[in-house]
């Protein structure tokens, strides 16, 4: 995880398609569709999450923190890993779920797609 991955393809869409290099962490909760308590949270149990403070302590997180971010929310919200789990299936293999993290994000968005379709009807 010390190397710089190539995660574009791991992030939600609303990050992914900007060209910022830095979100805020009302920016990050919003796209992710999580509290900023709990990435604050989150900030404290995996040490790979290191959101840039400015003088006020705001915090401004990278795509890669994102990423990261999103793998944990997969991990521990989706297929019901404890913390300690998700920290180890991160460093064990961390592009691997990152990338079975976006397919199922994917995968849900096209259900709600499909959903809305059938409503339609």
């Amino acid at each position: 995880m010390d190397e710089e991955l190539n995660i574009s393809n791991t992030l939600p869409d609303s990050i992914a398609e900007q060209e910022k290099l830095w979100f805020s962490i009302g920016e990050t909760a919003e796209a992710l569709g999580i509290p900023a308590s709990t990435l604050r949270f989150w900030e404290k149990e995996f040490d790979m999450i290191k959101p840039r403070k400015n003088k006020k302590g705001d915090r401004f997180y990278s795509k890669n923190d994102i990423s990261i971010l999103r793998t944990i929310q997969y991990l521990t919200k989706v297929k019901g890993y404890t913390l300690q789990g998700a920290k180890t299936a991160i460093k064990n293999n961390f592009m691997q779920e990152a990338e079975t993290a976006a397919i199922v994000d994917t995968l849900m968005k096209i259900k709600g797609k499909l959903l809305e379709i059938k409503k339609l009807l």
